[in-house]
C-alpha cells in the first residue's frame, strides 16, 4: 500500500533539492534519508556533493551529459537504476492522483488554499487505495 505524505511543486528544482532532503526529510523521517533520487533537472555537481556532505549514502540523480565512464558506470549501478525505479513510480502516483482528483486545477486561492487542495486530493486517494488494501486482506 502506498500513502503519499507530501508533494510541493518547485520551478526551480535544483535550488529546491537542497533544504528538501536535509531538513523536511530528516524531521519527518527522524534522520537523513540514505538515498535521495531525483531527474535529471535536479543534478548539479554542487547539490550532489552538498547531499553527500549532509550524509545521504547513495545520491541518484541522473547526468544526460556526462562524458566520464566512472560517471556512466555509477549510472548503471543496480542501486542507481532501482532508486530512478522508485523515483518514476512516485511521479507516476503523483499523476493518478491529480488525474482521479481533479488537482489540475485549484479551487482555492493562494499558497494555502493550494496546500489545502492538495492535500485533501491526497487524502481521498489515500482512503480509496486504504480500502482496496483492506478489500484485498478480507478475501480469502
Amino acid at each position: 500500500m502506498k500513502i503519499v505524505n507530501d508533494k510541493r511543486i518547485s520551478k526551480a528544482q535544483h535550488v529546491a533539492l537542497l533544504p528538501r532532503h536535509g531538513g523536511h526529510l530528516h524531521s519527518l523521517l527522524g534522520r537523513v534519508p540514505r538515498l535521495v533520487a531525483a531527474d535529471a533537472a535536479f543534478y548539479s555537481a554542487r547539490n550532489e556533493a552538498a547531499a553527500k556532505a549532509k550524509g545521504v549514502k547513495r545520491v541518484c540523480i541522473p547526468n544526460r551529459s556526462t562524458k566520464s565512464l566512472e560517471r556512466k558506470r555509477e549510472q548503471k549501478k543496480r542501486w542507481f537504476r532501482n532508486g530512478q525505479k522508485w523515483r518514476t513510480g512516485c511521479e507516476g502516483r503523483v499523476s493518478v492522483v491529480k488525474r482521479r482528483h481533479g488537482l489540475s486545477r485549484c479551487r482555492y486561492k493562494g499558497s494555502v488554499g493550494m496546500d489545502r487542495w492538495v492535500g485533501l486530493g491526497v487524502i481521498a486517494d489515500n482512503l480509496i487505495n486504504i480500502g482496496r488494501a483492506m478489500e484485498q486482506a478480507a478475501e480469502p
